[in-house]
């Protein structure tokens, strides 16, 4: 019977340390002048407890800032490189690039 109540602790352990493991990354490019695509305003879902990648692809400085939303954050302005970000609170962000504007380089993004 102990081997048991042992073997189920074990496995019981393993799942557990299985889970941070289901979350995705989700990568979205940063381009010169837009986020995803370069045409529209595009929405990007994804789970609680995923992570988001910006990756800056273009030649010109941007950054990413939660303007409403149920958390705020925010990138420093890149050139290259990347930024990532767990979103845990579930709901709908309106992302845009403080430099470019709203009107210019915006996203949704739906956390479910």
């Amino acid at each position: 019977m102990r081997k048991i109540v042992l073997s189920l602790a074990a496995v019981g352990a393993l799942g557990a340390a299985a889970v941070p493991a289901l979350a995705a990354t989700k990568t979205v490019n940063v381009g010169d002048n837009y986020f995803v695509k370069s045409s529209g305003t595009p929405t990007v879902t994804v789970k609680s407890g995923d992570r988001v990648r910006w990756r800056w692809v273009g030649d010109s400085p941007h950054n990413v800032v939660v303007t409403k939303g149920p958390a705020k954050f925010s990138s420093p302005t890149k050139t290259s490189g990347t930024y990532t970000r767990k979103v845990t609170k579930k709901g709908l962000y309106t992302i845009v690039c403080t430099i470019h504007g709203a009107s210019d380089q915006s996203m949704k993004l739906r956390v479910r």
